[in-house]
């Protein structure tokens, strides 16, 4: 990894970074120029790569931890959804000036707690120095039983479509987070608040679930840039339409007192985003298979719409009309 904290690029690697690739062989201790990573036998690797920018993903005075976490939690929640088990990961970091040494340490004690979480080992990366706000990019890496990665193109229509997890609670908490006089308007505790903030802080994706998708789903993707324009990218890849019940949205505690409060806010949770769930397509006749095997790994799932011939998203809202939505979900580049 390349230059930046003090001491230069060496003491940076082998002080901050070389203790998470521990445990990872093909990491070298980070002494080299490249890692290495052989397949487990019968096995295709799964790949993928987010990115967390300040201003963008998080805010310049959050916690480095979190920052870490969040930027970890990202690109495991993908590998989830392949119904991948996470092995290894490369970390990118951008800074626009050089970082203190507190900061590198709650980073790493962050991305620390995260791989304990997650199953996963640093494997090697970069640091530069660029103008602009900082930048997190991580490739993690997982493996699946070969030809048996789920896709998002694969859906049938008539399959039900289920959520793992609660919806809603990352973007109640991102208002939160801008606004924190919204909460006593709410009418939240200060639980139910820093409830809703930690989850838009620190997401934490079903891992358990993986395997029950590779059994069950005939498609699935998670749940990054809101439900509905989620919903509507699995659909268009299978060739379908889509149509959620936004009543069985399943909600959190804090996020149910809120919707009781503003049932308006149901929009928000349909398409607020950095839920980092899973959205999955299963046969009817796989469904119940498929909540016992979820619930007896700890993770619920509930059902929330079905896919069927044609084109689109509907949704409707909690009085069972459809409901009225400014737009479908995160998009970095909005018409």
């Amino acid at each position: 990894m390349a230059e930046t904290a003090g001491g230069g690029e060496d003491k940076l690697s082998q002080s901050t970074f070389a203790p998470l690739a521990a445990g990872f062989a093909g990491a070298l201790g980070l002494e080299d120029d490249c890692a290495f990573l052989t397949p487990p036998a019968g096995e295709d690797l799964v790949l993928t790569t987010d990115a967390v920018a300040e201003g963008v993903h998080f805010f310049s005075d959050d916690l480095p931890a979190d920052i870490a976490w969040k930027g970890l939690a990202v690109n495991v929640s993908d590998l989830t959804a392949k119904g991948a088990r996470p092995i290894a990961y490369l970390l990118s970091l951008a800074f626009p000036e050089r970082p203190e040494q507190a900061w590198l340490d709650g980073f790493s004690a962050g991305l620390a707690e995260a791989q304990a979480a997650f199953g996963i080992r640093l494997a090697g990366g970069d640091t530069d120095r660029r103008p602009g706000p900082l930048s997190v990019t991580v490739t993690a890496i997982g493996s699946v039983p070969q030809g048996r990665m789920v896709r998002r193109a694969t859906a049938r229509a008539g399959d039900l479509l289920f959520v793992s997890g609660t919806l809603g609670d990352s973007a109640l908490g991102l208002m939160l987070r801008t606004d924190p006089g919204r909460a006593a308007e709410l009418g939240l505790d200060t639980a139910g608040a820093n409830a809703l903030l930690g989850r838009y802080l620190r997401p934490d994706p079903p891992l358990a679930l993986a395997s029950h998708l590779i059994s069950f789903a005939t498609a699935a993707m998670d749940i990054s840039d809101g439900l509905v324009k989620d919903c509507g990218r699995l659909a268009r890849a299978s060739g379908l339409a889509a149509a959620i019940d936004g009543g069985r949205l399943p909600l959190s505690r804090p996020a149910r007192e809120v919707l009781d409060r503003e049932p308006r806010l149901l929009a928000v949770v349909a398409t607020g985003g950095d839920d980092y769930q899973v959205l999955a397509a299963v046969a009817p006749d796989r469904a119940e298979a498929f909540r016992r095997a979820a619930a007896e790994s700890g993770v619920h799932v509930t059902e929330i719409g079905r896919l069927a011939d044609g084109a689109g998203v509907t949704i409707t809202g909690l009085d069972g009309r459809p409901l009225a939505l400014g737009a479908t979900g995160w998009d970095h580049f909005p018409p």
